[in-house]
């Protein structure tokens, strides 16, 4: 007996998200062009759609489930093919066919050749009876996986368009950043300069310029490190794209000015019907209690017909002498498995242990949503804070750099001053940046994770 599944996951689904209000507004049915509105990432992402190699592979799958639908869909029909044939046959005399054919003449006067041809032609058929509906159950479980791959194809297409505009966001981020850096290396040079005229009056010593020496040059490495990841960030996008290195076209200079869109959650039911992996492991959960519906009615007898109308005489001249040239058959046969049933056994109990696997992975896609929805949304409120934190350090440390060179030029700072203001302002700047991408990225995630993205 199948194992009797209960899904209390989807029976306990919280009714609405952790620390979020109550509301049916769900940014997850937003078409993606409406979401993204930087033309840019939008041709960007239209590119991929048509070439990704990922999606391509995935629209074969759904073909392969098509076809397997056709297959069980003609199963249920009867088999009719065309046949000839051609043969001799020689028995044995002492056998009751022998011994029939030496005393019977095929005419007057003419006896059965001892060696004795055989043509034939005409159609045979076969039909397997549906009677317990099993070959329906069959059909209805690979059309549950056919529509499984279309929803996973739409979670291709999130996926896809989500991380197309992680890495559009990644790279905008590296962009400023290498500004930043060719900044700080202005503000070192301006320094060393500084430092050495001091050294030539007196005022400093030879160790100060060569401490802005080792930060010009270190931030030297910084800003070949920086061009080898835009490089590197600038190629996987192209792999998204399906095609050969090539120039990203973006507009690094307001990336800072972008703000994160607003997002709405909507309740946690609008998941099932939202997200294509919820969907699609639904389904092939359907699929698989159809499996073994199936495989408990291979336990049952099976019903076959078969038939066959033609033309058959032992030379050819004599198949157009009819009636008598006409040959036919109908058989019915109903079978079922009696003893040795190890097979049919083991086949049910292989697809009973599919199908609370596929439960298994069903409530785990379910539970997953959840908590990257409530984790993401949390990340949302604690990054708005922490940029706005982070704006406020870097504004303060942009005064204090003015402060500690103009200092430093009247001799009332050392250069250590200097040299620790510059690379504490420095990492907030990086910071600063790194927040805004990892913004923007939260609310790309979030979108994704609330089904949207494949409309």
């Amino acid at each position: 007996m199948a194992t009797k599944i209960q899904d209390r996951v989807k029976e306990t689904i919280p009714q609405n998200f952790e620390n979020q209000a109550v509301s049916e507004n769900n940014s997850g049915i937003t078409p993606w062009k409406q979401f993204f509105t930087d033309p840019n990432l939008v041709n960007l992402i239209d590119e991929a759609l048509k070439n990704n190699q990922e999606l391509m592979i995935t629209l074969q799958q759904i073909e392969i489930a098509k076809s397997d639908v056709m297959y069980k869909n003609g199963k249920l029909s009867p088999t009719v093919a065309a046949r000839l044939g051609a043969g001799i046959e020689k028995v044995g005399r002492y056998t009751s066919t022998g011994a029939g054919d030496a005393s019977t003449d095929i005419t007057d006067g003419k006896e059965v050749p001892e060696n004795l041809t055989n043509f034939e032609g005409g159609l045979v058929a076969n039909w397997e009876v549906d009677i317990w509906h099993k070959l329906r159950t069959e059909k209805q479980a690979a059309v549950a996986h056919y529509l499984s791959t279309v929803e996973g194809k739409n979670f291709v297409l999130s996926s896809l368009i989500a991380e197309v505009a992680d890495n559009y966001y990644e790279l905008l981020s590296l962009d400023n950043q290498l500004d930043i850096i060719h900044q700080y290396m202005d503000l070192q040079k301006k320094a060393l300069e500084v430092a050495k005229i001091q050294k030539q009056a007196m005022a400093a010593t030879e160790l100060a310029v060569k401490k802005f020496e080792a930060e010009l040059a270190k931030s030297n490495a910084t800003e070949y490190d920086l061009k080898q990841q835009i490089t590197e960030k600038e190629n996987q996008i192209n792999a998204l794209l399906g095609r050969y290195p090539q120039p990203i076209v973006r507009t690094k200079e307001s990336f800072m000015s972008i703000v994160p869109q607003t997002v709405y959650t909507g309740i946690p039911s609008q998941l099932l019907a939202n997200r294509p992996d919820i969907k699609q492991a639904e389904l092939e959960l359907q699929s698989a209690k159809l499996d073994v519906e199936a495989a408990r009615k291979e336990f049952y007898p099976s019903l076959e017909i078969n038939a066959a109308l033609g033309l058959e005489a032992f030379k050819p001249n004599y198949l157009v002498k009819m009636p008598e040239s006409i040959a036919y058959s109908l058989v019915g046969e109903l079978a079922g498995p009696l003893i040795n049933k190890s097979a049919i056994q083991a086949q049910f109990k292989s697809a009973d242990a599919k199908q609370i696997q596929a439960l298994y992975e069903y409530d785990k896609t379910i539970l997953s949503a959840y908590l990257d929805i409530t984790n993401q949304m949390s990340a949302i409120k604690n990054l708005d804070q922490y940029y706005e934190m982070k704006s406020q350090e870097v504004q303060a440390l942009d005064q204090g750099i003015d402060i500690a060179n103009q200092l430093f030029r009247n001799m009332r700072a050392d250069y250590l001053e200097v040299l620790m203001n510059q690379r504490d302002a420095l990492d907030a700047k990086m910071e600063l940046i790194e927040a805004k991408e990892r913004q923007l990225s939260t609310v790309v995630n979030i979108y994704k994770s609330l089904g949207g993205g494949w409309k």
